[in-house]
C-alpha cells in the first residue's frame, strides 16, 4: 500500500504537467492556424489583385508547368488565339490547347511542330522569342522564358498595327517584373487611393528607391496638396459610380521637380462578386507631344503676330518666352546688329536680369568679344560651354558671374541673302555644351527671328521710302503735311508761330543741263544737308519734288526779326560753294515764308501762301526772300473764275476723254485702256487735268464730273465691243471725293446698266493714300465693288503708305508704280530699288503690277529684266482719241 501512494502521490505532478502541455499545444495550434488563415486571406487577396492586374494587360499571358500542364492565363490570350474561356481551364495539356488552335485556324504550325519548339527553348534557361504570322493575317509575338522548376511563362502580343521595331520585353518571370519593365506608369489602388501595386517607373519618378516603398502611400504623399486633392476626388467619383476615366491629360511635377503631360487610364477593380475593392491605372508620359504643340502652336501665333506687323519687340519676345517654354533651366537672349554694324543692342530677353541686359547693350563685334559678338563677327555659332574659362569671355565673364551664368550658345541671324541681321543667345547656369534638341531648337528660332527682322527692316524701308524723298533722305509731301498739322495744332494751343519757308534753288536747270544730272543729284544731296545743319531738331525740312524744298519752324515766337536771323543764315549756308567734280558752284534761292497764324491758320494756306511769297521773290530778280502779303494771291480771283468756268463746263460738254493704251509686257498686247480728261476751253484751248482737277476736288465739282467721265468711258468700250475690236478693259480713276460718296455703288451700277457694258470690263483706279484715309470704309467699298464684278487697281503705288497687313486685306488686282519712280528709272539707283521693291511685293501678294510713264527702251529692259507684268506711257502710245484707239486695235478687230 505504501508503495502504491507513493506512485500516486508521484504521477500527480506529471498528469499536471500533461494537461498544461497540452493546453499550450492546443493554443499554440490555435494561434499558427489562425495566423496561416491570415496569411492564406492576404495570399488570396495579393493573388486576387495580381489576377485582376494580369486580366487589365492587354497581352496574352500564359503559365504552364514542367508537366506542359496549363496553371494560368488571362482572357486576353483566350481572345488572341479565338478560344472559348472554359476551354483554357488549369490543368489543360499544350497539346489538348495547340490542336485547339489548330482547329479554329489559330496556330502557324502542327501541335508537334509547336511542342518541338516549346521543349526545345525549355531545355535552356534563355528564353525565346519569335514571330508567328496565323491564317487570319494577324501576327503574334511570342516571348516564351523557362522556369527553374522546369514549367515556363509566356506573353502573346497581337503586333499587327505595331510598329516592326517594337522593343521585345525579355524577360518576363513575374506580374511585377513584367510591369516594372513597362516605360509607362502602372499602379493599383485600393479604396482609399492607397498604392497596393507600382511599376519601377512611377517609383522613380516619385523619388522612391524601390517599388515596394510605394506600397500604403497616397497622392498626398507625392504631389503638392492641392493636385493630389484633385486626383483622390477623380479616383473616388471613379469607384463610386464604377465609370472608367480614359485617356485624360493630367499634368504633375515629379520629385526631381521636372513639370510632366501624362495620359492616363484608370479602371476600377471588381472582384467575383462585381463589388469595387480599387482601381488599376496607367499613364503615359506625353509630356514630348505637349511640348511639340506647344511648339507648334506658338510659331503659328508668331507668324500671325508678323503678318499682322506686330512690334518687333513684341514677336521677339514671345519666341524666347516660347524657347523657353521648350527648355529647363535655358534663358533666351536677342541682341539685333546696329546700323553702323560694329555694335549689338538688347532686342528681347525676357528671363534674363535688367542688370546684365543693360550691361551688355551696346557690346562690339569682334574676333573675342564674348560668344555673341564673336558668333556676329565669324558668321558662325560660337559654343562656350564655360564662360568662367573660356578667353572668349575674358572681357565680359565679371559681368555674368553674379547672375550665374555659366554656358553660352550664340548663334548669328541672318537675312534670306546671308546678311547679319543680329544674334540669338542660349544661356544655361550650367557648364555643358547644347544637347541635339537645343541644336534644332537654336535652328527653328533663328529661322523665325530672321523673319520677323526682315519683315520689320522690309516694312520700315517701305515706310521710309513712302514718306521721305529717296534721293536726300528729308521727308516728303505725304509727311509734310503730317508736321505741319501737328506744328499748327501746337501754335494753336500755346500761342506761338509757325514759320512755313518755301524755298525754290535759282538756276538748278541751268545745273543739270551743262554739268549733268549727276551734278544736280549732288548739289541737291549738299543743300539739303546744308538746310538740315541750320535748324532746330524740332523743325522740319522737305523736298517737295525737283529743286523745291520746304522748311517748317516749329514752336515760333511771335518776332519777325527772329525769323528773318534764321533765314539769313539758311541763305548764307546756300551760298557756299559746292564742288561737283572739277567745278565750283554756288547755289542761291527764292524763298517766301508765311506765318501761322497771320497769313493762314490751316496747313494748306500756310504752304499756299508761302509758295505766292516765293515767286515775289522771283519777280524780285531771284536770290532773296519774301514775306508774305495779301496782294500776291492775285491767282485766288484766277482760281474764283476757275470754279465758274468749270460749272458751266459740263452743262456745256467741253470735256472730252483721250484713252491711253496698257501693254502686256510679255506678249505686247493690248489689254486695257485708261480714260484721261481734258477740257476743251473756249478760249484756252485744250486744258490739261492738272490745272482744273484740283479746284474740282475742292469744290465738289469731281463728283457731277467723275460720273460724266465713268458714264462716257463705259459707253465707249461698249461701242468698240459693239464694232467688234476684241474686248479690253476701260480703266477710271476714282477721286477721293467720288470714293467718299454714299451712292458711288449706284453711280457706277447706273454706268454699267445704262452702256451695257459687263462689269468685268471696267476698272477704277484709286490712289493708296486714299484708301488709309478710312481702310474699314475702303475696305467695306472695294468688297462692295468686288462684287459687283468690277476691278480694282491701286494708282500711284509708293507715294503713300500702306502697311503690309493692311494692303493684304485690299481686294485689288493690280498696283501701278508712279511714274516718278519710272522717270529716272534707267539710270537712279533708289529708282530701281523702289520699282524692285513694288513688283516683287506684287508678285508675293499675287498682284499684277504695271508701271505708268514708261518713255525709254531702258525703262522698258528694267522692267521686262524685273518681271514687270505691264506698262503704260509714251514708249507705246500718248493719250489718242477713240478713233485712233479704233485703229490701233483695228488688226484685231472680230469680223
Amino acid at each position: 500500500m505504501a508503495t502504491k501512494s507513493s506512485r500516486q502521490t508521484a504521477d500527480a505532478p506529471e498528469s499536471a504537467n500533461l494537461t498544461t502541455l497540452a493546453q499550450l499545444a492546443t493554443a499554440s495550434y490555435e494561434a499558427l492556424e489562425c495566423e496561416l488563415r491570415a496569411t492564406i486571406a492576404a495570399l488570396q487577396d495579393q493573388a486576387l489583385r495580381f489576377q485582376t492586374a494580369i486580366e487589365n494587360i492587354s497581352q496574352g499571358i500564359c503559365f504552364f508547368d514542367a508537366g506542359e500542364r496549363l496553371i494560368l492565363c488571362n482572357r486576353r490570350y483566350a481572345e488572341i488565339y479565338r478560344l472559348a474561356p472554359e476551354q483554357l481551364q488549369p490543368g489543360a495539356a499544350l497539346r489538348e490547347i495547340v490542336e485547339r488552335r489548330v482547329a479554329v485556324g489559330t496556330s502557324a504550325t502542327n501541335a508537334d511542330a509547336y511542342l518541338a519548339l516549346a521543349r526545345a527553348v525549355n531545355s535552356g534557361t534563355a528564353s525565346g522569342n519569335w514571330t508567328a504570322e496565323l491564317a487570319d493575317g494577324r501576327t503574334i509575338q511570342v516571348c516564351h522564358q523557362p522556369m527553374p522548376d522546369g514549367g515556363w511563362v509566356a506573353t502573346h502580343e497581337d503586333i499587327s498595327e505595331l510598329s516592326a521595331n517594337r522593343l521585345v520585353v525579355d524577360e518576363r518571370i513575374s506580374l511585377q517584373t513584367l510591369i516594372d519593365l513597362v516605360p509607362d506608369y502602372m499602379w493599383v489602388k485600393d479604396t482609399e487611393s492607397r498604392f497596393v501595386v507600382a511599376n519601377r517607373a512611377i517609383a522613380s519618378d516619385s523619388g522612391r528607391d524601390s517599388t515596394s516603398d510605394m506600397i500604403g502611400l497616397s497622392d498626398f504623399d507625392l504631389h503638392a496638396p492641392d493636385l493630389a486633392q484633385k486626383f483622390r476626388l477623380i479616383e473616388q467619383q471613379l469607384m463610386r459610380d464604377g465609370q472608367p476615366m480614359i485617356d485624360e491629360e493630367e499634368f504633375v511635377v515629379d520629385a526631381s521637380g521636372t513639370g510632366k503631360w501624362f495620359l492616363s487610364t484608370k479602371l476600377p477593380l471588381r472582384n467575383v462578386q462585381n463589388n469595387i475593392f480599387g482601381l488599376v491605372g496607367i499613364a503615359r508620359d506625353i509630356t514630348a507631344r505637349k511640348q511639340a504643340e506647344i511648339l507648334r502652336d506658338g510659331q503659328a501665333h508668331i507668324l500671325e503676330m508678323i503678318a499682322k506687323s506686330a512690334p518687333l519687340e513684341d514677336v521677339l519676345e514671345r519666341l524666347m518666352r516660347l524657347v523657353e517654354s521648350q527648355l529647363a533651366g535655358i534663358f533666351g537672349s536677342v541682341l539685333l546688329l546696329d546700323k553702323d554694324g560694329s555694335h549689338l543692342r538688347h532686342a528681347a530677353a525676357p528671363s534674363l536680369a535688367r542688370d546684365y541686359t543693360d550691361a551688355v547693350d551696346g557690346a562690339a563685334v569682334g574676333p573675342r568679344a564674348g560668344s555673341c559678338g564673336t558668333a556676329v563677327y565669324r558668321r558662325e555659332p560660337v559654343i562656350v560651354a564655360d564662360i568662367m574659362q573660356d578667353p572668349l569671355w575674358q572681357d565680359y565673364r565679371e559681368l555674368a558671374r553674379p547672375h550665374g551664368l555659366r554656358s553660352c550658345w550664340s548663334t548669328p541671324i541672318l537675312s534670306h541673302q546671308g546678311a547679319v541681321l543680329g544674334v540669338f543667345a542660349m544661356y544655361s547656369m550650367t557648364v555643358r555644351e547644347p544637347t541635339e534638341a537645343e541644336t534644332r531648337l537654336i535652328d527653328f528660332t533663328t529661322r523665325i527671328a530672321g523673319i520677323a527682322i526682315e519683315r520689320k527692316q522690309a516694312e520700315d524701308r517701305i515706310h521710309f521710302m513712302a514718306n521721305h524723298d529717296v534721293l536726300t533722305g528729308l521727308p516728303n509731301r505725304a509727311l509734310l503735311e503730317d508736321r505741319l498739322s501737328q506744328a499748327v495744332l501746337y501754335a494753336q494751343r500755346y500761342d506761338r508761330w509757325v514759320t512755313v519757308v518755301f524755298i525754290d534753288l535759282d538756276n538748278f536747270k541751268f545745273v543739270n543741263d551743262t554739268l549733268g544730272h549727276n551734278a544736280g543729284d549732288e548739289l541737291l544731296k549738299t543743300v539739303a544737308s546744308r538746310m538740315v545743319d541750320c535748324v532746330r531738331a524740332t523743325d522740319t525740312v522737305v523736298r517737295l519734288g525737283g529743286d523745291e524744298f520746304v522748311v517748317v519752324l516749329f514752336d515760333q515766337p511771335a518776332n519777325v526779326d527772329l525769323v528773318s536771323e534764321t533765314l539769313q543764315k539758311l541763305r548764307a549756308a546756300l551760298a557756299e560753294p559746292v564742288r561737283l567734280g572739277a567745278h565750283l558752284v554756288r547755289a542761291t534761292a527764292s524763298i517766301g515764308i508765311a506765318n501761322y497764324p497771320k497769313d493762314g491758320t490751316d496747313p494748306d494756306t500756310l504752304l499756299a501762301n508761302a509758295d505766292a511769297a516765293m515767286y515775289r521773290a522771283k519777280e524780285f530778280g531771284r536770290d532773296n526772300f519774301q514775306f508774305y502779303a495779301p496782294e500776291f494771291n492775285t491767282r485766288a480771283h484766277e482760281k474764283f473764275v476757275l470754279q465758274e468756268e468749270l460749272r458751266n463746263a459740263l452743262a456745256r460738254s467741253e470735256f472730252t476723254l483721250l484713252y491711253q493704251p496698257q501693254v502686256d509686257l510679255r506678249s505686247g498686247r493690248v489689254f486695257a485702256v485708261e480714260a484721261l480728261i481734258r477740257w476743251n476751253h473756249p478760249t484756252l484751248g485744250t486744258v490739261m487735268p492738272t490745272m482744273f482737277i484740283p479746284t474740282a476736288e475742292e469744290t465738289g465739282l469731281i463728283v457731277p464730273i467723275g460720273d460724266w467721265v465713268l458714264h462716257e468711258a463705259c459707253r465707249q468700250n461698249k461701242a468698240w465691243q459693239d464694232a467688234g475690236l476684241p474686248p479690253l478693259t476701260v480703266c477710271v480713276n476714282v477721286s477721293a471725293r467720288q470714293f467718299r460718296e454714299r451712292n458711288l455703288i449706284d453711280r457706277i451700277v447706273s454706268a454699267l446698266k445704262d452702256s451695257g457694258l459687263e462689269a468685268r470690263y471696267l476698272e477704277l483706279e484709286v490712289t493708296e493714300s486714299l484708301i488709309m484715309q478710312d481702310i474699314e470704309l475702303a475696305v467695306a467699298t472695294m468688297n462692295a465693288l468686288q462684287s459687283l464684278g468690277v476691278q480694282i487697281s491701286i494708282d500711284d503705288f509708293g507715294t503713300g503708305y500702306s502697311s503690309l497687313s493692311a494692303l493684304k486685306t485690299f481686294p485689288v488686282a493690280r498696283l501701278k508704280i508712279d511714274k516718278s519712280f519710272i522717270k529716272d528709272l534707267a539710270a537712279d539707283e533708289n529708282d530701281q530699288a523702289v520699282a524692285s521693291a513694288v513688283i516683287s511685293l506684287g508678285q508675293n501678294l499675287n498682284l499684277r503690277v504695271i508701271a505708268e510713264g514708261v518713255e525709254t527702251d531702258d525703262q522698258v529692259a528694267f522692267l521686262r529684266r524685273n518681271n514687270c507684268d505691264e506698262m503704260q506711257g509714251y514708249h507705246f502710245s500718248r493719250p489718242v482719241c477713240a478713233q485712233d484707239i479704233e485703229e490701233l486695235l483695228g488688226g484685231g478687230r472680230k469680223d
